[in-house]
């Protein structure tokens, strides 16, 4: 077996050890597992080393052992992302959970976490990809059951144990259907015979369409999205694990078999219609809310939409980005959102700006668009060329246009500054999209899939403009209420999975 072979297994070898070996009986083991985290995140640094210099690898096993590893450009990129923050998560965890009784458990349960996610990562086959789906869903239900007397955050874990369970038959059918269609399970074989055809079977189109009902529930997408808003009776750092993590899940599983995805317009369309759909109403329900955790619950789910969404437009370099991007962003925000009120208490003694107008709004939306169209021309790009990435960033130039707008009611100068900020946005949109688009091979989107895109966002832009220029108007009035309660969907849901499978909770 070759040395970077040995270094794939050593990441979630040496993870898995920690929660299968017994350690001494008078520490919890907080040491132990940092030196297997560090090491794990040594040995994707070695990997990533290897792999830029020798490019994608691929190893079976000897003794024809039904296993193969798989090192290219998205491993190398998710080896490191998980085991990186993995390792900072488990030093906030130490200091959070100091004294607390579970102790030992917690750690058990994070490592065969995270042993679980990277065993996803580096393996080649499909059958040994499902095991590992499977594994950190169960590992991660203990971690969100650490503290057993919260019957909310229980109920929210018996949702999310529900919803892992059809999104495994899923994913099971779905490599069932391509074992059968390919005759082998290995996906850089899987992934050869595919590069030399133009059209699938009926079978890989189930297949495909299953994948997406499996991203989709692993991804919290609506109206299966209620546990991820619950399980905040977690402790903090399991928040920002599972989503900083796990719940990235699915849109991994996009992009490592956007080769058979980008054979099925029938999925590519799915993924853009539970994408837009999940990321608009995700994202007017967010600004509802007033807890922090649960905003940012909100959030992510959200962000899983229109990470979905790129998948389904074929932007796989640009769902990388943001995969990585997200990740970051929410392991930060979640183990800092202990210190959110003491900044909004100290943001709240500031000056008030005034509200703004319509104007206001379309003058923002006009500063968006010529940093777009600007930065746009000056990297070379055009919509023709390159529909997708122009269609995504016309919305990253919508989000901007809320920070324009505040700056308005601040003067000119702040107005200059958020401008000078959208075109920097705009231009590093474009600037990672060249660097992550010469690791990733995007696709061709669908024409139907673009108008649906625009028109989603675009009503969107619309719906958020007119409820803060008019916060008491007719329309607040009738969205606020539904908005609020998220529009009755988990409400629907956990009826519907009480009556196929009640909880057992003994409230203590």
């Amino acid at each position: 077996m070759s040395s970077i072979a040995i270094l794939l297994f050593a990441v979630p070898g040496s993870l898995a050890a920690v929660a299968l070996l017994p350690g001494r009986s008078s520490t919890p083991g907080w040491t132990r597992a940092l030196i297997a985290a560090l090491f794990s995140f040594g040995c994707a640094i070695a990997v990533a080393i290897v792999v830029g210099l020798q490019g994608t690898f691929v190893e079976r096993l000897p003794f024809s052992l039904p296993f193969s590893v798989r090192a290219d450009v998205l491993t190398v990129v998710m080896l490191l992302l998980v085991t990186f923050i993995g390792a900072v998560i488990l030093q906030f965890s130490r200091r959070y959970l100091d004294g607390d009784g579970g102790e030992r458990r917690y750690i058990r349960w994070f490592c065969a976490t995270l042993a679980a996610v990277t065993l996803l990562v580096i393996t080649n086959d499909l059958a040994i990809l499902t095991f590992a789906w499977i594994a950190t869903s169960l590992a991660l239900h203990q971690l969100l059951t650490h503290y057993p007397d919260r019957v909310p955050a229980l109920i929210a874990a018996h949702k999310k144990f529900i919803a892992s369970r059809v999104a495994d038959l899923c994913l099971i059918g779905a490599v069932a259907l391509i074992g059968n269609a390919f005759g082998t399970l290995e996906m850089d074989r899987i992934f050869a015979a595919l590069a030399s055809t133009t059209t699938i079977s009926p079978h890989l189109h189930w297949a495909a369409v299953l994948l997406v009902a499996s991203a989709a529930l692993k991804c919290a997408q609506l109206p299966f999205h209620g546990w991820l808003i619950q399980v905040m009776e977690a402790p903090t750092p399991v928040s920002a694990l599972l989503h900083a993590g796990v719940v990235n899940i699915g849109g991994f599983l996009m992009i490592r078999l956007a080769p058979l995805m980008t054979h099925s317009e029938v999925a590519q369309t799915l993924l853009v219609i539970c994408g837009c759909t999940t990321a608009v109403i995700a994202a007017l329900v967010m600004t509802t809310r007033v807890s922090i955790k649960v905003a940012l619950a909100w959030s992510t789910c959200a962000q899983m939409g229109f990470m979905l969404l790129e998948c389904g437009l074929g932007a796989y370099p640009l769902a990388m980005l943001h995969l990585v991007a997200h990740s970051c962003y929410k392991a930060h925000s979640f183990l800092a959102s202990g210190s959110v009120v003491e900044r909004w208490r100290a943001e709240s003694l500031g000056p008030r700006n005034g509200g703004v107008s319509l104007v206001n709004w379309f003058g923002a939306l006009a500063i968006g668009a010529s940093a777009v169209t600007a930065t746009g021309a000056l990297a070379g790009s055009s919509p023709s060329a390159e529909p997708a990435l122009w269609a995504l960033v016309s919305i990253v130039a919508l989000g901007l246009t809320p920070l324009v707008v505040t700056s308005f009611a601040a003067g000119w100068a702040r107005v200059v500054m958020m401008a000078l900020t959208a075109f920097a946005v705009a231009g590093a949109y474009f600037l990672w999209h060249a660097v992550f688009g010469a690791l990733l091979t995007p696709a061709t989107p669908l024409m139907r899939d673009l108008t649906i895109t625009c028109a989603a966002f675009g009503l969107l832009f619309v719906v958020q403009a007119t409820l803060i220029t008019h916060p008491h108007g007719k329309l607040a009035h009738r969205l606020y209420p539904p908005l609020f309660a998220g529009l009755y969907l988990d409400e629907l849901f956990t009826r519907l999975t009480f009556k196929v499978w009640p909880a057992t909770v003994v409230n203590k």
